[in-house]
This record gives C-alpha cells, structure tokens and sequence, in this order.
C-alpha cells in the first residue's frame, strides 16, 4: 500500500507563487507515475501535470509554461512549482501515483490552494 500526503497550499495572490510537495511513502517499487490533480467543487477532477520515473513530463494546456512538475526519487517526493498564478487556479490539489501495469490508484489527501487578491 501507497500513502502520500501533500503540503505546501495556501493563499496567494494572482501572479504569485507557490511550491506542493507530495511525500510518498509504502509499497513504493517497480515503474510509477506521480502526477497532481485539481477540483473545484462542481467539477471532475482535472489533470495538471505528471511525471514518470525516467522525468517524462506531461501538462494540462492550461498549465503549460506556468507550473513544473519535478522529483526526487530518493526522497520518494514528487513537486509541483506554480508561478504566474491565476484565480482560476485555485482549486484542492491532490497527489497521485499510479502503478500502470495493474491501473491502480493512489490518492493523498488533498491541499488547497487559493489564488486571490
């Protein structure tokens, strides 16, 4: 089992920036992706970008050029950098890992991030 707890949402203001951090911690073996994820009430959960174990990254459009996913396999962590921060950003953001082979899911608990003046 896979256990992953996000930390580093909060308040900011439009154009500002903020740094997620997800720790990974458990059955962490074999080819993963890590990836963040948003929802806003009323919405499905979006995809904002993900990361495979070889750095392979992938964003929303919306996201592009804005927001960086990185991590840190020694540490098991997986970072989302946003910069140029917009209103319609603001949304609980959530860690995700992903075995592909078996298509199972893990999710963390969530962090909220509020983009507002």
């Amino acid at each position: 089992q896979v256990q992953l707890v996000e930390s580093g949402g909060g308040l900011v203001q439009p154009g500002g920036s903020l740094r997620l951090s997800c720790a990974a911690s458990g059955s962490i073996f074999g080819i993963f992706v890590m990836g963040w994820y948003r929802q806003t009430p009323g919405k499905l959960r979006e995809l904002v970008a993900t990361i495979t174990n070889g750095g392979t990254r992938n964003y929303a459009d919306s996201v592009k050029g804005r927001f960086t996913i990185s991590r840190d396999n020694a540490k098991n962590t997986v970072y989302l950098q946003m910069d140029s921060l917009k209103a319609e950003d603001t949304a609980v953001y959530y860690c995700k890992l992903r075995r592909p082979i078996s298509q199972i899911d893990y999710w963390g608990q969530g962090t909220q991030v509020t983009v507002s003046s």
